[in-house]
């Protein structure tokens, strides 16, 4: 499969898996993506997602040239490029990156919630160098991620940054060791999955949709989730375990 998936507790994998193209997207990866995607959402047993690369170099090294030129679409209906930049998600992923993200593959790493990534990761949107545009959502993401300044000499030089960098501006949450990059978010996804998954799922749409909000638009948005939790078993499950002292035993439903 161009795209690998693995359940891990609680945990899905998603790993792209062209490493002859330098997992360059084309509409198989998309369409697989997506499914795959569509599925994660839907299993309530599945809590939080990694996206990972089965090459030692290369994260994603963007669109597939070939199959552009070929005039195959490369995006999905509901996910957009590679079947996720798009795609309307309540559960978080993060992005283990081992490699060059560059172009598409910077903006799928910009797609996910959280980045773990090796020294040897680099990330860069090149697109002007080809008279392109970073249009799978890197042209607004990347200034919500990085200060403007920074983000816009990324735009228009199409220069990247390395791992380092992006880890000094909190572009990346953990720097590891090349080839620690799955295994580092693989724990950091099981720091997140100790927690409420509904809690945990209502906390990322919440954030999603606050970022342009007013803040009494914020507060009604706030308190729509915390109605919604109080609803859940989880809800009463948390309380109870602290009080018994005990780890809680969630049912993320």
């Amino acid at each position: 499969p161009v795209v690998l998936y693995e359940e891990l507790g609680h945990v899905a994998v998603f790993t792209l898996n062209r490493p002859a193209a330098r997992n360059a997207i084309n509409g198989k990866v998309s369409a697989r993506f997506e499914a795959l995607l569509t599925a994660f959402e839907r299993n309530s047993d599945m809590w939080v997602g990694v996206v990972a690369s089965s090459h030692p170099d290369v994260f994603c090294a963007g669109a597939d040239l070939k199959a552009i030129n070929a005039m195959e679409r490369v995006f999905s209906w509901k996910g957009g490029f590679a079947g996720m930049v798009q795609f309307p998600r309540t559960k978080p992923l993060i992005a283990a990156v081992d490699g060059k993200a560059l172009a598409g593959g910077c903006e799928i790493v910009l797609a996910c919630d959280l980045v773990v990534a090796s020294h040897k990761a680099v990330f860069g949107l090149p697109e002007v160098k080809r008279s392109l545009v970073a249009g799978a959502g890197g042209l607004f993401r990347l200034p919500q991620r990085l200060p403007r300044q920074v983000a816009m000499e990324m735009l228009l030089t199409g220069d990247p940054i390395m791992a380092s960098r992006a880890k000094e501006l909190g572009f990346v949450n953990e720097l590891v060791e090349p080839g620690s990059s799955r295994d580092a978010a693989l724990a950091l996804a099981g720091r997140i999955v100790q927690n409420a998954p509904v809690a945990v799922r209502e906390a990322k749409v919440c954030a999603d949709r606050m970022q342009l909000m007013s803040d009494d638009d914020a507060f009604n948005e706030s308190n729509r989730a915390l109605v919604k939790l109080f609803m859940t078993p989880d809800f009463r499950e948390g309380p109870r375990a602290f009080l018994e002292k005990r780890e809680p035993r969630w049912t993320g439903r």
